[in-house]
């Protein structure tokens, strides 16, 4: 009898070690969360001067990559962080403000429009090429793709996102996110990730 407690125990702990580590599955996520977006023709940035509104704008970048800013000009963009930009700018307003603040936001991804996609597949309602848009979640994209069918088996659903040389796969439970409201897996949606709801083996 002993010898079979034994052996159950093995089994469940061989089982909880193979199990998603959520924890460490959203850290990794997050992590991918920084990496570089270089800046694009047809890119829409916000420029914000702090203290100085008159300033702060929304504008597009040109075919010849620049952008303009009240009082600096035309600052080089394409194929630069928003930060750089922004310390572009910062510099060369030092000559009309003192310590000026800037910050440049990224608004609208026109540049990478297909790589910046989200993309939901599989047994979906109506499988879908999305728009990515700040702050987007696995909730968001699979509502937008119409929900689950009758045929998905959405707790075994997957999220694919490109790590530099490699495809990461994430285990999301789409059934518990749309039925229970167990946000768990609702993870943050970067630029180029893929959603697929696999179907129910029968």
């Amino acid at each position: 009898m002993k010898k079979i407690v034994f052996f159950m125990c093995v089994a469940l702990l061989s089982a909880c070690s193979t199990s998603p580590n959520i924890e460490e599955t959203y850290g990794e996520l997050k992590k991918s969360n920084i990496d570089a977006y270089f800046i694009g023709v047809d890119d829409v940035l916000a420029v914000n001067v702090w203290r100085n509104p008159e300033l702060s704008v929304s504008v597009p970048v040109r075919p010849d990559g620049r952008i303009s800013v009240p009082l600096v000009g035309d600052v080089m963009a394409g194929g630069k962080e928003p930060m750089e930009v922004a310390e572009e700018i910062r510099k060369k307003l030092t000559q009309f403000i003192r310590e000026p603040q800037v910050t440049v936001i990224l608004t609208e991804l026109k540049s990478h429009e297909f790589i910046s996609r989200v993309r939901v597949t599989g047994a979906v309602n109506n499988p879908a090429s999305l728009p990515f848009r700040q702050g987007m979640t696995v909730l968001d994209a699979i509502l937008q793709a119409g929900g689950v069918n009758e045929f998905a088996a959405p707790n075994r659903s997957k999220l694919y996102r490109k790590l530099k040389d490699q495809t990461g796969k994430y285990d999301i439970l789409v059934g518990q996110i749309l039925n229970s409201g167990d946000l768990e897996t609702n993870f943050e949606l970067m630029p180029g990730d893929i959603i697929t709801v696999p179907e129910r083996l029968f």
